[in-house]
């Protein structure tokens, strides 16, 4: 599954068959709708321009009189804060989000001593890289760590007090906070509306008690989420709708074939089976699930259209299972029922037994992997529907990555067009890169760090909060082989791919990998591609001693690039925030890091 644009954010269709919705269905008595949909609510908006403050509607051009308003206004010191906590570029993101969180619930917060924290902060969860307002600019416009060379983005801890909301230090109470009603009421804009409207229409005085006023909030708040979680899933389960893509992804050998060999050729899990495919699109993995000699396979999709494709389908091929009829002989092939709905919500459409299933199978896998967020609904039908022990297919994922050369830019073709120097274009392209990823297939002769391992997933054990995850790669030359470069090598970015598996864990008479590395065969998935604001130089050769240069600089290139990725669900329904934070390196230990660059995937 795949997006068929090329270069993000835009988001046309959506390549990719899944089951985690459905839409409207008069002819199912049990069709559960969307009014039932509950959300957890942690949406908030930040219209108009400019950075918001923390608490309250005021905005600035940058971060510095932002901050320094909320230290005068609000009596929030960010700065002393991180300085005291020794917070990095991720903890000042975690701050910031959990801020916001608490002010959009009418809460604030009395800092505590600092000396009282240990290091155990509120925020600590990587729940809180999420970010909690959409489009917070805020997240991408922070200057605090721009002039920390030579170091990880540490700074000193202190001993020392954070001031209160109230000018007072705080005592340390619970968790941390001291939540207070009074002192936060020009909260989130984007609910203040709708809670006025309710206040003034239910009471002749226009005032609504603290209680209600809270109360209205969470429910204006989930109505407003739940709608546009809607609305993203009725335009991803709609593209899916399109013949083109399930074309394209039928095409797809690496895929296909992946999947067709998992499922018939490992008769020793297949044989008398039951079966759950999870997004079945056209319904090619539950016919090849059939063809293995499963006893009863349940195809799930979102997609009414693709629902009903799937089911003529099957019944073309004479594998629907006949619910009417009078008795089924054994081994009998009219063993698929199709189930137009939510995997979440598959007991609310048909009998299942509680962990009913052998198999699970799903082609769930986005861009990056992740992109799409199908994984959760498989997750859950994991969790609810597979029997202890079952198989799920695939079974692992890995992301994995390396650095990438000039010619994985597009500078090449720019400065060379008909023999006409266009090379100022390149150089804007590239500048535009470096703040949105480029899904492409990049050649591997590009490559020029060795390959790292980003994360692995167990999809057999793993739960949905791991989706969201910080990891690091390491990207060194290589040391050897005909891949090995003397002297100096410009990386200028960094390139992710993932490989998922079939193991022997559960396909016993086969396990088979399914990879769309640049070293293998191209796949729709291509591979994701993030450049550097500026390009790293890398070496294997010892650096000068006692270089007064950048690490990464021509001058003393590094050894080793360290990049800190976190990869987290976005505030919008389906997407991904990725960050990089990238430090070189050299020889003797010495380190330059650059601001960390924040991409919308």
């Amino acid at each position: 599954m795949a997006t068929q644009a090329r270069e993000l954010p835009p988001k046309p269709e959506l390549p990719r068959d899944n089951g985690d919705d459905y839409e409207d269905d008069e002819d199912e008595e049990e069709e559960e709708g969307w009014d039932d949909w509950e959300s957890d609510g942690d949406d908030a908006a930040g219209g108009g321009g400019g950075l918001l403050c923390l608490f309250c509607s005021a905005r600035f051009d940058s971060d510095g009189p932002l901050f320094a308003h909320c230290g005068s206004e609000h009596g929030f010191d960010f700065h002393k804060l991180v300085r005291e906590l020794g917070l990095d570029f991720y903890g000042c993101i975690k701050l910031i989000n959990f801020v916001r969180s608490k002010v959009a619930e009418n809460k604030c917060w009395s800092c505590p001593e600092i000396s009282q924290l240990e290091g155990k902060v509120p925020w600590a969860e990587d729940s809180y890289l999420k970010p909690f307002m959409e489009d917070d600019s805020l997240l991408h416009s922070l200057s605090i760590f721009d002039d920390e060379d030579d170091e990880d983005c540490e700074m000193p801890v202190e001993t020392g007090e954070c001031s209160a909301g109230n000018g007072r230090s705080g005592e340390l109470q619970g968790n941390g906070l001291n939540t207070i009603i009074d002192d936060c009421s020009d909260i989130s804009a984007r609910f203040e509306k709708a809670v006025t409207t309710e206040s003034n229409g239910g009471d002749n005085n226009g005032s609504l008690s603290e209680e209600q006023t809270d109360r209205q909030l969470k429910i204006t708040r989930a109505s407003v989420t739940a709608k546009e979680i809607k609305k993203v899933d009725d335009n991803y389960f709609g593209s899916y709708s399109s013949f083109g893509i399930h074309r394209e992804m039928l095409g797809d050998k690496v895929r296909t074939d992946a999947y067709r060999d998992a499922l018939l050729d490992n008769p020793s899990l297949m044989n008398g089976a039951t079966v759950l495919d999870v997004g079945c699109g056209t319904g090619i993995l539950s016919l090849f699930a059939a063809k293995a000699g499963a006893s009863r396979v349940v195809a799930v999709d979102g997609s009414a259209k693709m629902s009903s494709v799937a089911t003529q389908v099957t019944k073309n091929n004479g594998l629907l299972y006949d619910e009417n009829a009078q008795t089924k002989q054994k081994g009998s092939p009219q063993v698929i029922s199709v189930v137009h709905t939510k995997a979440e919500e598959l007991d609310h459409k048909i009998v299942v037994p509680p962990n009913g299933f052998d198999v699970l199978v799903s082609e769930w896998m986005g861009y990056c992997l992740l992109y799409e967020s199908m994984l959760s609904s498989v997750i859950y039908a994991r969790d609810h529907f597979l029997k202890p022990g079952g198989a799920i297919l695939p079974d692992t994922a890995t992301i994995l990555g390396a650095g990438f050369g000039r010619g994985g830019t597009s500078l090449p073709f720019w400065e060379n067009v008909y023999g006409f120097d266009m090379s100022c274009i390149g150089k804007e392209v590239t500048g535009s890169s470096a703040r949105f990823p480029v899904v492409d297939v990049l050649d591997s002769k590009d490559i020029v760090t060795d390959t790292a391992v980003l994360h692995y997933f167990d999809l057999a054990t793993m739960k949905e909060s791991e989706m969201d995850f910080t990891a690091s790669l390491e990207l060194r030359l290589p040391e050897s082989g005909a891949a090995a470069v003397p002297g100096v090598t410009w990386c200028h970015g960094i390139v992710l791919w993932f490989d998922t598996g079939f193991t022997d864990r559960f396909c016993k008479d086969k396990p088979v990998v399914l990879s769309t590395s640049p070293f293998s065969t191209p796949t729709h998935w291509s591979q994701t591609i993030f450049t550097f604001e500026e390009p790293v130089a890398i070496t294997n050769e010892k650096s000068v001693v006692g270089s007064s240069a950048s690490v990464g600089s021509a001058e003393c290139p590094a050894a080793t690039i360290r990049s800190r990725i976190s990869i987290v669900r976005a505030s919008e329904h389906r997407s991904i925030d990725i960050s990089i934070e990238t430090t070189g390196i050299s020889s003797d230990g010495q380190k330059h890091s650059w601001p960390a660059q924040i991409f919308n995937l």
